[in-house]
C-alpha cells in the first residue's frame, strides 16, 4: 500500500502565492513520477503539473512561468510553488503519483485533494 499525504493550499489574493506539497508513504521501491492535477466545479481534472523520473517537467500552457514543481527524492515528496494567482486557478488540486512498490506492484496513487481559492 502507498499513500500520498497532501499539505498547503487554502485562501489568497489574486496575484498571490501558495505552495503545497505532497508526501509519498508506505511500500515504495521507486516512484516514476509526480505532479499535479486539478479540478474546478463543472469541469474536468486536468494536468497542472508533474516531474518525471530524471526531472523532465511537464505544466499547463495556463500555469507556465507561474507555477513551479520540484522534488525531493529522499523524501519521496513533490512540491508546488503557484505564484501570480488567479482567480481561474481556483480548483481541488490533486497529488498523483506513479509507484512501483517494494513487491513490483504500480500504484496510480492519488492523494485527498486539498482545495485552492483565489479571490479576485
Amino acid at each position: 500500500q502507498v499513500h500520498l499525504a497532501e499539505s498547503g493550499g487554502g485562501l489568497v489574493q489574486a496575484g498571490g502565492s501558495l505552495s503545497l506539497s505532497c508526501a509519498a508513504s508506505g511500500s515504495i521501491f521507486s516512484i516514476n513520477a509526480m505532479g499535479w492535477y486539478r479540478q474546478a466545479p463543472g469541469k474536468q481534472r486536468e494536468l497542472v503539473a508533474r516531474e518525471v523520473r530524471g526531472g523532465s517537467t511537464d505544466y499547463a500552457d495556463s500555469v507556465k512561468g507561474r507555477f513551479t514543481i520540484s522534488r525531493d527524492n529522499a523524501k519521496n515528496t513533490v512540491y508546488l510553488q503557484m505564484s501570480s494567482l488567479k482567480p481561474e486557478d481556483t480548483a481541488v488540486y490533486y497529488c498523483n503519483a506513479q509507484i512501483t512498490s517494494a513487491t513490483l506492484f504500480y500504484y496510480d496513487a492519488w492523494g485527498q485533494g486539498t482545495q485552492v481559492t483565489v479571490s479576485a
